[in-house]
């Protein structure tokens, strides 16, 4: 597949491979959008899932705010801590001290403990590790697509429970600290979801958030779980992503898993993110 072009010959979307991601130049996320580019970047974002916008200046958190608003209404996480002055911002910081990774260390969907998960995310670095710290994703059309027909029908009438609790309790707080105050989302969704805007069928499930399937005892639903898990993660429905300084991705999280990978500790690795509201899974 050729580079795509927008109208105006200014955006250039090149994909990024076989499986699913491309790259955008020609545009400053740091200026506003036009209505044509926005058209343009949200059916490349539906055609390619992930898009990786490259040649990029540091975005203030401020036009971080708007460009993500260009998308829809922003979540603001459960239970990470938020920037001051801009509750809608995540920040991404793990350098020598860190003792986890921000919880990326496994493939999920962001937050689909809620009852209705991210759209999508978008998470700029402005520091990077002088070698590491990739970011993998994975293509949930095609590992729905790959599965047998009988497999794709049985898996169409289950639903599971996504649960946050376990995942999020004291995770963002200092020591043995734990705001009682938080509220940990939970909610049973489709394990075979209907992309709303695509209309087509994804696997719906993560390690982080998914913990039992409705209506099965326990040993089933483990085993189940334990299959899907791993067969999300095949290495064929998968990209790897190495990060240029101030690049912007933005992922559709109804429709693919992510994880950042973790190996260049003590060096640092620092970032922001908005989170665009989604729907309820169908």
């Amino acid at each position: 597949m050729n580079e795509i072009k927008s109208l105006d010959n200014k955006i250039i979307v090149k994909p990024y491979s076989p499986n699913l991601g491309a790259v955008v130049t020609g545009i400053n996320l740091s200026n506003p959008i036009s209505s044509n580019d926005l058209i343009c970047i949200k059916n490349m974002f539906n055609k390619f899932q992930v898009l990786f916008f490259q040649e990029q200046s540091e975005i203030s958190p401020e036009n971080h705010v708007a460009l993500g608003k260009d998308f829809g209404p922003l979540h603001v996480h459960p239970a990470a801590p938020k920037m001051k002055g801009y509750p809608e911002i995540f920040e991404i910081h793990t350098d020598k001290n860190s003792k986890f990774s921000n919880g990326a260390e496994d493939f999920h969907s962001d937050v689909s403990c809620d009852l209705e998960p991210p759209l999508g995310t978008m998470l700029q670095l402005h520091i990077l590790p002088e070698y590491g710290g990739d970011t993998m994703f994975a293509n949930m059309y095609m590992a729905y697509e790959a599965l047998s027909k009988p497999m794709q029908i049985f898996l169409e009438g289950l639903n599971a429970f996504h649960e946050s609790e376990h995942f999020y309790k004291g995770r963002y707080t200092d020591g043995d600290k734990v705001d009682k105050n938080l509220q940990y989302p939970s909610a049973l969704h489709p394990i075979i979801r209907t992309h709303p805007e695509t209309k087509k069928k994804a696997i719906y499930v993560n390690r982080f958030f998914t913990t039992r399937i409705d209506g099965l005892n326990q040993q089933e639903s483990k085993l189940i779980l334990d299959y899907l898990f791993n067969y999300c993660e095949n290495i064929d429905f998968q990209i790897r992503y190495r990060w240029n300084k101030n690049d912007m991705a933005f992922w559709d999280n109804r429709c693919t898993l992510h994880k950042a990978i973790w190996d260049y500790h003590p060096m640092e690795r620092k970032g922001r993110r908005v989170t665009i509201k989604g729907t309820r899974p169908y």
